[in-house]
């Protein structure tokens, strides 16, 4: 339906895909994954620099097993969205003004 008056814009699934990927996951994404980045090493700072206390070393492990953990999970979700996009037909994003090609 089309006034005349009023411009309109058509968008497909894939374009929106597109843009909530470049707007919104990717860069929440890379900062979810450089907290876990940074939860990681400061739970390697406390293993390494207390090697007497056994409880800080217990809970230093923990630190860095969870900072893995969300970084397995952010790598996921970039795979996923990669999968979603290119089952939508989307093949050029891009990335830091670099053409990355998907799929064929």
């Amino acid at each position: 339906m089309n006034f005349g008056i009023i411009p309109t814009a058509e968008a497909s699934v894939a374009t929106l895909m597109k843009a909530v990927d470049k707007v919104i996951i990717n860069p929440l994404i890379v900062l979810l994954f450089a907290l876990a980045v940074v939860y990681f090493l400061y739970g390697l700072t406390r293993y390494l620099l207390s090697p007497d206390n056994e409880e800080i070393r217990k809970s230093s492990k923990s630190l860095m097993i969870w900072g893995v953990i969300g970084m397995f999970i952010m790598i996921s979700v970039f795979g996923i969205m990669n999968i979603l996009l290119n089952t939508l037909g989307v093949t050029n994003i891009k990335v830091n003004s670099t053409d990355i090609t998907i799929g064929q």
